[in-house]
């Protein structure tokens, strides 16, 4: 149903009575040949609309397919116990793996084949959370335990204090400092505010001596 009629519990009325049930009522054919020219050119409009973003997504996207038995990374989203204006702060995703491939489920899903430590999780995912993994003889793969959830996110901790520094505003200073994460490197450490993470992680501070 439309969502009109969703919300009210009843039909919409048009000018050309589209969708009425019983007796209608036609208006003037001036009317109606107004209306339909207006709903013609809304339609053209949401077309051309639609086609404009298809062309700006297009390039960004590339045709992946994998075979069974392929060895794959898998996107884990890492999550901060830290809340600013109501938003946790982001990391950059993080992959591990790889995992082999066991089956195509689908188009654009694969079921793959997890360690115990996963066995939690669903093992089929879209294709936009796995990325080829191309073996290197040289590569030495280190497994670190990541305690994933379901919705394929983990928490991180904070690991070292790297730098301190004041951000002034018009009547006070707050002090921030920043934080290394777990499973991130020193490029990606973020600035927080050092009452928060006093507040979340004071095993940090007592790190400090």
């Amino acid at each position: 149903m439309a969502p009109y009629e969703a919300l009210y519990g009843r039909k919409c009325r048009t000018p050309i009575c589209w969708g009425e049930v019983g007796e209608r009522k036609l208006e003037r054919p001036e009317f109606i040949q107004q209306t339909e020219e207006q709903v013609r050119l809304i339609r053209e409009r949401l077309r051309t609309a639609q086609s404009r973003q298809k062309s700006y997504a297009d390039p960004k996207r590339s045709h992946v397919e994998f075979q069974v038995g392929d060895g794959v990374l898998l996107k884990v989203s890492p999550m901060k116990g830290v809340m600013r204006f109501g938003k946790r702060g982001k990391l950059s995703p993080r992959y591990i793996g790889p995992f082999e491939i066991l089956e195509r489920v689908g188009a654009v899903a694969y079921r793959l084949a997890l360690p115990p430590d996963l066995a939690q999780v669903h093992n089929v995912f879209h294709i936009s959370m796995l990325r080829k993994y191309v073996p290197d003889p040289s590569h030495v793969i280190q497994h670190v335990p990541v305690e994933i959830r379901e919705d394929m996110s983990y928490e991180e901790r904070p690991v070292e204090i790297l730098g301190r520094e004041e951000r002034r505003l018009r009547s006070r200073a707050i002090p921030f400092i920043k934080v290394r994460w777990s499973y991130h490197s020193d490029r990606e450490a973020t600035w927080e505010r050092e009452e928060d993470m006093r507040g979340h992680y004071p095993e940090l501070f007592s790190a400090e001596g």
